[in-house]
Parts: structure tokens; sequence; C-alpha cells
């Protein structure tokens, strides 16, 4: 349990922008809709201020003020914030982010529940913040270790709580995190106080087995086919990543225009940007998770996180129902590209809140902090 200190070297950044001073550029006729993928105006209007106007020294610092640390779990190093709550009595907390996210796309959120007092709230509602790094992103790397799939992962944070001397704890997370969460919540619900997700999904989900459509009620009647809608349209990445990940990460690893096509593509449709992605995020925030990308040199092994996950399936604890015995919170976003229905999280989750939250895609720390901190107060302030 090493204290840990972001420094990226200079060579490195060096290298960055060289490299996007050599991008060979592709034409892109008839895109200005980016209806054939990432749209070449808006990359070269990136990658130019990632060449001359990114401050990555400046963003670095920023990332610095938390409390970083690395240790070795499994024989993967792991890196995490720590951030301690201030407050009465604060409840601990390890939040899980997914991909193509980072630990930094909890900042906005990282302060209000920590020290609540100093953002408006309450300090009863305080949390011991644990935020790791998944196995392979970003400073949890180098993963040289197949065979890590999200139930493996769940394992390795009830390693990490332990560590911290947390017996009992809370969990939270969206994107593979929600899986991560889900799994700690269905196998440790003896060590869990309960369990908040933003994206709802059958733990078996990543290999099939999604709800039928009369699952689907009152309010919700267009969820099911935008589901498929979103499945047929977007969901390649996610069968390539699944499939052939070492494949796309050489030209991923070798070309951080490339790279960042790769990632700025999701960022905007998966977001409620209405088209403009930077309505969501500046392009601070776009360059600064696509360096800590490039300087860690993981994006290949985050990929791979899909693969794994299809080649080591789930498998359940116990047969008991609900699945997830611990008490659940769920925030549904109501723009996020995949939506599940109430009728059947009653059935899967100890459900003890639901709440749909307008305004919001796929990235909620990012996109709805003030709303998604509400939410986590008030689910977990009655288990506390």
């Amino acid at each position: 349990m090493e204290p840990f200190r972001i420094e990226v070297a200079d060579a490195v950044i060096d290298d960055l922008r060289q490299r996007i001073d050599r991008t060979r550029w592709p034409l892109d006729p008839d895109n200005a809709h980016w209806g054939y993928g990432t749209n070449l105006a808006y990359l070269r209007e990136l990658a130019a201020y990632w060449r001359d106007g990114f401050d990555w020294r400046a963003q670095e610092a920023r990332i610095n003020r938390l409390d970083h640390f690395r240790t070795v779990i499994d024989d993967v190093p792991i890196h995490f914030v720590h951030q301690r709550g201030r407050g009465p009595a604060p409840l601990p907390l390890i939040m899980s982010h997914g991909w193509p996210w980072t630990f930094w796309d909890l900042q906005k959120v990282i302060g209000p529940l920590s020290d609540p007092g100093s953002h408006g709230g309450d300090p009863a509602d305080a949390f011991d913040l644990v935020i790791p790094s998944l196995p392979g992103f970003a400073f949890s790397t180098p993963l040289l270790r197949t065979g890590i799939a999200f139930h493996h992962v769940a394992e390795m944070w009830v390693e990490l709580m332990d560590r911290l001397g947390y017996r009992r704890f809370a969990a939270q997370g969206g994107d593979f995190g929600a899986f991560v969460t889900a799994q700690l919540g269905h196998r440790h619900a003896d060590r869990l106080v309960g369990i908040h997700v933003h994206l709802a999904g059958p733990l078996g989900m990543i290999t099939g087995n999604a709800p039928p459509r009369e699952d689907y009620g009152p309010g919700e009647e267009d969820w099911h086919d935008a589901n498929q809608r979103f499945l047929a349209s977007g969901g390649a990445y996610a069968a390539i990543q699944a499939t052939r990940p070492q494949t796309l990460a050489y030209g991923l690893n070798d070309s951080p225009v490339g790279m960042a096509a790769w990632l700025l593509e999701k960022r905007r449709d998966w977001s409620d940007c209405g088209g403009d992605v930077e309505r969501c995020f500046s392009k601070d925030d776009l360059l600064t998770n696509f360096t800590i990308y490039w300087a860690t040199q993981s994006l290949q092994s985050s990929i791979r996180l899909y693969a794994e996950s299809r080649r080591h399936p789930w498998q359940p604890a116990h047969d008991r129902q609900p699945v997830i015995e611990t008490p659940t919170g769920i925030a549904i976003m109501a723009q996020d590209m995949v939506k599940l229905p109430r009728r059947w999280a009653g059935r899967y989750y100890n459900l003890r809140r639901w709440t749909v939250i307008e305004g919001a895609g796929h990235f909620a720390p990012m996109e709805a902090p003030g709303a998604l901190v509400e939410e986590i107060r008030a689910f977990f302030r009655p288990l506390r």
C-alpha cells in the first residue's frame, strides 16, 4: 500500500505531440453528421489543441491533489484513490468506473461525497471513498495476466477493502463498474451495506440473457426497441473488443489520433450531448482521459476486459432469489444507450430505490454529478 504520484515523463508528452504532427489523415466525405464514425474536421481540431494548447501538467497537478496509492493484488498492480471522508461517521464506499472511462471520470463527485459539508450538504452523509482503476486501466498497469473478467475484479475489491481495514462497506458503479458492483452484491452480501448502480443488467448480460419485451412497463415502452437499435447500430465496438482486441490494439497503441477517434465516438454517441460532445465534456476533459490512456499504454489491456468477460463467463454463487440480495439502488440515466426495466430489476435485485434522471447519458458522474451525488446520499442514508 504505497503512496503514488502521477508523473508522466516529458519524453512521453514530447513523443505524443510528434506523433500527432505526423498523422496521416484519411479522407472523410459526407460525414458532417458522424454517420460513418468520428468526424474528420472535429478530430483535427481536437488533435491540434492536444498538440499545441492542452496543458497536461496543469491537469496532472489537479489529479495529484487527490490521495493516490498503489498495491499489488494477485500479481496485478492496482492504483486507487483513497479520499477520507469529513464527517462524524463516514461510510466506506468503493466506486468502480467503466470503459472507456478512467478513475478521473469521477472527479466531480469526489469532493461532494467525501466532504459534503464543504459542498452544501450534511457532513453526516460523508463517505470514505475508495476509487480504484480497474485492472489494465490507467495506472493499474501493466496487466500481464489473462483471465481477469469483471467478476474476478469484484474479488480483488474485497481484498483491497480488507487491506484498508473496511470489514463492512458500500459499493457504487456504472458501465463495467456496475457489473463489478452487482457481483459484490451477489457474492458478498454479508460484507455489503448496500450497492448503487447507474446501469442495471443481468450479471450474465455480456454473453446474452437480456430481459424480454414483456418486462417493460409504463413509461418504458420505447426502451426495448431503443436497446435493440443501439446493439444493431452501435454495438460493433463490443464485438471486436470481445473477440479480437489484440488486433485492434496495434493501431490504437501506436497512433494517438487513432486512439482518440475510437474513444471520442463513444463520448459523443453515449452521452446526452445532442451531437455536440463539448456540451458534456470540455476539450480538457476529453484529452485528460485520452492522455491517461496514452501515457499508460492501457487501451490495449482495457479493451481486453470485454474478451475476458466473454471467455470466462459469470457463474452464480448461489441460486437464491433475488440474485442480488444486497439492498440496491438504481439510477437510470434517461438518455443512456441501454435501459432495462423496473419490473425485471425488482425481481433480480433487492431493490430499495429506483430513480430515472433526465438530462444525462452513459457518463453519469461527468454529465449529472449533482443529481448522482444526491441519489447516492439519499440511497445510503437509511443504510448507515
